[in-house]
């Protein structure tokens, strides 16, 4: 039997807590994109996931440094320094805008500069439904895990698992090492061959909770290409291939299913851009 279980996470069951929670994360890259150094692909404004939720990883400040978490287990944010100044308080659901205030707080008790901007993001009337949060931190939890679990199998050079907090996905770039051809080498972004491996909790494109993998740029054959039981491709907007996250609630051997989704198609994308 798998140790892996996918509780049912319909957005508009908890789309009240994904607002909110969506909001603090996008505080918290907006943070992280101000403190630390710039890295390959973005990476220096994405989120990591830690053992009790997000967190913005270790932020360089006048020669020390800090980190800030949202704690979804326990329900809280976590200010901790290297120093061993610290601070938390309880998610209730506020505003962006006491949000902000309330982190800028403790980043004054704590003797931290940072250099950032509120995110410009209207304040909406938030609600925090811990139970809502704890159901999304279950899932999540477990897809970054099996991010890296597939992430350890790969032989070429790969991004960290990252969280990102525009689009409130979860997601690792594989890079096949190879350049794009007419694109400046010293502009990674687009010079990078890559597919791109994620879950996000819907959106308009897609209205539920799902698992993507694109490529760029995209390789002829791929899309049309044989799928695990249950994958489609997706050709509205964007292409790629999909798995509905429903396909693993209450599935048996749901963690298998997934990997053979990523692995499926990670070695047909491998194929065809050789």
């Amino acid at each position: 039997m798998s140790d892996f279980y996918f509780p049912p996470l319909a957005l508009e069951t908890w789309q009240l807590t994904y607002d909110t929670l969506h909001h603090y994360t996008r505080a918290l890259g907006a943070l992280r994109r101000a403190a630390t150094p710039r890295q390959k692909h973005w990476s220096h404004v994405s989120l990591r996931v830690n053992a009790t939720g997000l967190t913005t990883t270790a932020m360089p400040c006048r020669g020390t440094a800090f980190e800030v978490a949202l704690d979804l287990a326990t329900h809280r944010v976590v200010l901790s320094t290297s120093y061993g100044a610290s601070a938390q308080w309880r998610l209730q659901g506020h505003p962006l805008s006491q949000f902000w205030q309330e982190l800028n707080g403790a980043f004054a008790a704590a003797s931290i500069e940072v250099n950032a901007t509120q995110p410009d993001y209207p304040d909406a009337a938030p609600i925090y439904n811990p139970a809502h949060a704890e159901n999304y931190w279950r899932a999540l939890s477990q897809v970054d895990l099996l991010l890296k679990q597939f992430q350890g199998e790969l032989r070429q050079e790969t991004s960290h698992v990252q969280f990102w907090s525009h689009h409130f996905d979860l997601a690792m770039l594989w890079l096949s090492g190879r350049l794009v051809p007419g694109q400046d080498p010293n502009d990674e972004e687009n010079a990078d061959e890559q597919m791109n491996f994620g879950f996000s909790v819907g959106d308009e494109g897609i209205k539920e909770p799902y698992f993507y993998i694109t490529a760029y740029p995209l390789p002829n054959g791929l899309v049309g290409s044989p799928l695990p039981s249950g994958a489609y491709w997706h050709t509205e907007g964007w292409n790629g291939a999909v798995l509905l996250y429903k396909q693993l609630v209450d599935a048996a051997e749901s963690d298998a299913r997934l990997l053979d989704f990523w692995r499926t198609v990670r070695k047909r994308g491998a194929e065809l851009m050789k």
